[in-house]
């Protein structure tokens, strides 16, 4: 959804470097037509000319510079055009005169287009800040600090320049803890938008009222059902949504988790131990109740001091390098030490980057809770998310 990253959110995709050499290189590319148009038609005999350097500069200026660099690029080729003549004495031949007008009109040309550009870039400009806007009102940036835990989050949409999908996440504080959620909707586009708005919502009101995860999560069903049955964009039939639902009750030291379907969340501890937190009976996603007649399972596990819960969407693990080998954030993660929630978050969706080679297929969200430690030791710091084998 909404990136994080764009949210929190990763950063750029492409080679900083690269782009500004080719920036660089682009904003003196006008002058260099020009100028090597006037060196092509002096060095070369009458019968040639330099008129496509002239006409090309104004038509790459236009869609990249202002409207005033793209009328002086204009003029000073009609000025090369028009002093190269006199140079020569054919000022008022025929040829000279076409060659004039093409490049005149070429230049008026490119003003119009710089126009039309300017035009749909301030309309591409308040679409994203419309998209901005909407992914802050849907999916909020969480505090760092919740009832006494550290927290991160991070969204990055599969499609560039992307900012709202189907997957979600929130945190809370209520009278039972720190309550989480994070889900994947199924589908794409404005229906997938929805149906992110409905479990948010519903979570929100409902985590501060239901007394268990269990009728939390029945909440956030009937919410779905109730509301896809009002709106012809939401699937009632095939939709769905993956989702665990996490509380963490103050001074206990204890994390219990309920999994409809989703992605196994991890723990890591202090010392670079993980675990995989799989849930003892696999469940189905909220959307899909009528289906199974199961009730829902909460699970506790430990949560210490200086341990971080890691919650994900599949487009972490469904992510593939160039051989087809899945992301395994678990593999990836073993024996890493991290100074936090958001260091964590950072270094692993920077590795997922590298894994990938830059692309992705999916959304991919993540949350990070941890419960501060005591006096923990100055070796945590961040490194490097790379495989053991690479390490040397």
């Amino acid at each position: 959804m909404v990136g994080l990253g764009r949210q929190g959110n990763g950063g750029g995709r492409a080679d900083g470097s690269g782009s500004g050499v080719a920036r660089r290189v682009v904003r003196v590319l006008p002058v260099a037509l020009i100028a090597l148009g006037m060196v092509f038609d002096v060095l070369t005999p009458p019968s040639f000319t330099g008129s496509p350097f002239f006409t090309a500069a104004p038509l790459i200026a236009a869609p990249l510079f202002t409207l005033w660099a793209t009328a002086l690029t204009g003029s000073l080729a009609v000025f090369a055009v028009f002093v190269l003549h006199l140079l020569n004495g054919s000022s008022w031949k025929v040829e000279a005169l076409t060659e004039l007008v093409t490049v005149l009109t070429v230049a008026g040309l490119a003003l119009l287009i710089n126009r039309m550009v300017r035009r749909s870039g301030e309309r591409l400009a308040s679409a994203r800040g419309i998209a901005e806007a909407a992914q802050r009102a849907v999916l909020p940036r969480p505090a760092e600090r919740i009832g006494g835990l550290h927290v991160s989050a991070w969204y990055e949409a599969a499609q560039a320049d992307a900012f709202i999908g189907g997957d979600l996440y929130a945190v809370q504080d209520t009278p039972y803890g720190v309550r989480l959620a994070v889900g994947d909707v199924r589908g794409k586009g404005l229906g997938a938008v929805e149906a992110v708005a409905v479990v948010l919502g519903a979570f929100r009101e409902a985590a501060d009222t239901e007394p268990t995860l269990e009728e939390l999560a029945q909440r956030l069903e009937r919410a779905l059902a109730r509301e896809g049955t009002r709106r012809d964009s939401l699937d009632v039939v095939e939709g769905f949504t993956t989702c665990v639902l996490g509380e963490i009750p103050p001074g206990t030291g204890v994390l219990r988790l309920l999994n409809r379907g989703h992605p196994e969340p991890l723990l890591l501890h202090a010392d670079g131990g993980l675990a995989v937190l799989a849930p003892a009976e696999p469940a189905l996603p909220l959307g899909m109740g009528e289906l199974g007649g199961w009730p829902d399972r909460v699970q506790e596990w430990a949560f210490p001091a200086g341990t971080t819960l890691l919650l994900y969407t599949d487009g972490l693990t469904e992510a593939r390098d160039g051989a087809g080998a899945f992301y395994d954030p678990a593999d990836r993660l073993r024996g890493r030490i991290f100074p936090g929630p958001q260091a964590l978050l950072s270094a692993l969706s920077s590795d997922v980057r590298r894994h990938t080679g830059g692309g992705a297929t999916d959304d991919m969200a993540l949350l990070a809770v941890g419960r501060p430690g005591e006096r923990e030791p100055e070796r945590r710091r961040t490194v490097p998310v790379v495989p053991r084998g690479d390490v040397m």
